[in-house]
């Protein structure tokens, strides 16, 4: 039940979130390294950075959250609106750290469009490259932010104390500590 009521948000959310399939081609320059990744495209094109919920909702703190929001991309040639996912680190992180502080400006990324799954009708985009500069800028950072927890072995998202500390508080899907224990109980069984 729990999978049906997640996959059902999701689902819901992802013509808002995605962007639409466009036929426009923007590979040409792009210097972005091609990643293993179902339905990828290189994408290098000059796009507004947002905060998407701003963008979205209407709720716009100042310097859109200060990195703490999920960033995203609205693309001068056409409008469309594409949330950053990753940037050029080999995990899933990175981001919103690199682009919060072009916040409100156009910028020239250069990276990958992922993903092709006609449900969704959409993709995300991999940022590899921001005015040129590599799209890097999170590990060091988050070392020198975090110092003992940067000492720890293991990802740094298992030592991230606050990850660590939502996760307490809200539990694994962030849904809270019941509807984690249900939803495990269910993918144990």
């Amino acid at each position: 039940m729990m999978k049906r009521i997640v996959g059902a948000a999701l689902l819901a959310l992802s013509p808002v979130l995605l962007a639409p399939v466009s036929a426009a081609d923007f590979s040409e320059g792009s210097q972005a390294k091609n990643w293993p990744l179902k339905g990828r495209e290189k994408a290098k094109f000059k796009a507004k950075v947002v905060d998407a919920v701003c963008h979205l909702s209407g709720d716009c703190p100042a310097d859109c959250g200060g990195g703490t929001r999920q960033m995203a991309l609205v693309r001068e040639a056409d409008g469309v609106f594409l949330l950053a996912m990753k940037n050029l680190q080999g995990q899933f992180q990175g981001a919103n750290f690199d682009l919060a502080p072009f916040c409100g400006q156009v910028v020239e990324v250069d990276g990958l469009m992922v993903g092709d799954d006609p449900k969704l009708g959409g993709k995300l985009y991999q940022t590899q490259f921001i005015n040129g500069e590599k799209a890097f800028g999170f590990t060091k950072p988050w070392k020198a932010r975090n110092l003992e927890a940067g000492k720890k072995k293991g990802a740094w998202f298992r030592n991230d104390p606050h990850i660590n500390e939502r996760i307490e508080k809200t539990g694994f899907l962030g849904l809270g500590l019941e509807t984690d224990g249900e939803f495990i109980a269910e993918e144990l069984e």
